[in-house]
């Protein structure tokens, strides 16, 4: 018997990265994709700053096709609805009848997305919600999951963490009101290797920078 086709929420950070291996572990569905939303200006994942090569490279590392939303920058919400109905459409005319997303505990963006999805033949689904995030975290790094933070929110977490290696060391030093997986916004990152690749990713840190507010740390292939 066939199992009912799945797209996954990707930002090519920890906690997509993660829900892969969870859906992989579970094995209720069958994935057949990752979809990105990417800045079509700069080329690059939206929010992680993440260039589209690395991006690349992880679909291939997972095995599985990339599905690209291009976003204008900066994307009004309406614009980015639309564009969010025409790959929900796509995903209809080829069957599939779920979408992951690796959220954690933020109960308006899981209604957002319950809401978005309402009535469209598409169920969400959320196979790491409510996990106690200090917990995740260390099981993530014991699993062998490796990620660097991409973007921080200097308002809350120093510029200084831009770039580094989301490990032991890092959730140690986080300050005491900082979520360990970042899920506040306090940081965004890139997973280069871990149990849902077949390979690692090699990548090095380039030139840090602060945009919009956020500061960058740029990822490069090594």
């Amino acid at each position: 018997m066939s199992k009912p086709k799945l797209l996954l929420s990707w930002s090519s950070g920890k906690d997509s990265a993660w829900t892969l291996h969870v859906l992989r572990q579970q094995n209720k569905y069958e994935i057949v994709g990752l979809v990105t939303t990417v800045n079509e200006n700069f080329a690059r994942v939206a929010m992680h700053g993440v260039r589209e090569e690395l991006l690349a490279a992880q679909a291939a590392a997972a095995g599985l096709p990339l599905w690209h939303v291009p976003l204008p920058h900066p994307c009004p919400n309406v614009e980015y609805e639309k564009r969010m109905r025409a790959l929900i459409e796509r995903a209809t005319a080829a069957g599939v009848t779920h979408m992951a997303f690796g959220d954690l505990f933020l109960e308006g963006i899981r209604a957002y997305r319950i809401k978005q999805l309402a009535g469209t033949g598409i169920a969400p689904v959320f196979p790491i919600w409510g996990l106690d995030t200090k917990r995740l975290a260390r099981q993530m790094v014991r699993a062998g999951l490796r990620a660097k933070l991409s973007c921080v929110d200097p308002k809350r977490l120093a510029r200084g963490f831009a770039g580094r290696a989301f490990d032991e060391t890092l959730l140690e030093q986080l300050p005491p009101e900082v979520d360990p997986c970042g899920e506040n916004g306090e940081f965004h990152s890139f997973c280069h290797a871990g149990p849902m690749f077949a390979e690692p990713i090699t990548v090095r840190v380039g030139e840090v920078v602060e945009r919009d507010g956020f500061v960058f740390a740029d990822l490069l292939p090594a």
